[in-house]
């Protein structure tokens, strides 16, 4: 079954209690709540009370957009535990290093493979899923590199979030969809729009309506239960939330 979120970081001048009035509004399902603005990781406290606020709003929780990089510098990864565990969420959300696969050394890419490991044993203990994010700069920015690093960590629980590569195409995003759906945890929405000089245009999400029609179909076969989140609207304005919502909301009916 799919359904609908937001991530925090859509509104990241807003405070919690605007997030959550936002998604409320828009009739989405959850939120992802983001370690960088609005629930850091290691203040249990705060992620406590995010917590009870979307649920009173009655909305669930969807993950734990971490940012954690799963290399040394990152540090211990037990403070975005505790707070995902205490927002009661689901899925952490973290990213392959700092470096494109490109870039990378093969020590480095087993610096992250080693953090991997750890974090999944560690969110395993309290049934919490590791997933991945597909993005640029990290070991996950390429369809190749993303599978090579699941079987290096080789843990059937880590998992992948999807979504349309940046400047990339619908050609090239289509088969990195199906590949990812044996292991697809939450998919993150948007419609950008690569221009001629090279800029990516924000657009409303109902001018990809056509793509996320064929992404939904496909998401559809996936066995299980996802999100599909809402992580950019164009000018963050949050009207343009209230559109794009009802656009997925209508997409997912049909």
């Amino acid at each position: 079954m799919l359904s609908t979120g937001l991530c925090s970081i859509t509104f990241r001048q807003h405070t919690v209690d605007e997030v959550i009035e936002l998604a409320a509004t828009a009739k989405l399902d959850g939120i992802e709540w983001g370690g960088d603005v609005h629930v850091p990781p290691g203040d249990r406290e705060l992620a406590l009370t995010v917590r009870d606020r979307t649920i009173a709003a009655g909305l669930k929780v969807c993950s734990y957009g971490s940012y954690y990089s799963c290399n040394d510098a990152a540090g211990a990864f037990s403070d975005c535990l505790d707070s995902a565990q205490a927002l009661g969420a689901p899925v952490i959300r973290v990213w392959a290093g700092k470096k494109g696969s490109a870039e990378a050394s093969a020590e480095e890419r087993a610096e992250v493979v080693g953090h991997l490991k750890r974090a999944v044993i560690a969110a395993r203990e309290v049934d919490i899923t590791v997933a991945l994010e597909y993005h640029g700069g990290t070991l996950t920015d390429t369809q190749v590199s993303a599978h090579q690093l699941l079987q290096a960590v080789g843990m059937p629980e880590l998992k992948l979030y999807w979504q349309p590569r940046t400047g990339g195409t619908f050609a090239g995003d289509i088969p990195e969809l199906k590949a990812a759906l044996p292991v697809l945890a939450h998919v993150h929405a948007f419609h950008w729009v690569k221009q001629e000089n090279g800029e990516i245009d924000r657009r409303p999400f109902a001018e990809g309506i056509q793509d996320w029609q064929q992404y939904l179909e496909i998401i559809h076969q996936a066995e299980g239960d996802r999100s599909i989140i809402f992580e950019f609207v164009r000018d963050a304005r949050p009207e343009q939330l209230l559109e794009d919502a009802k656009v997925l909301q209508s997409l997912l009916k049909h």
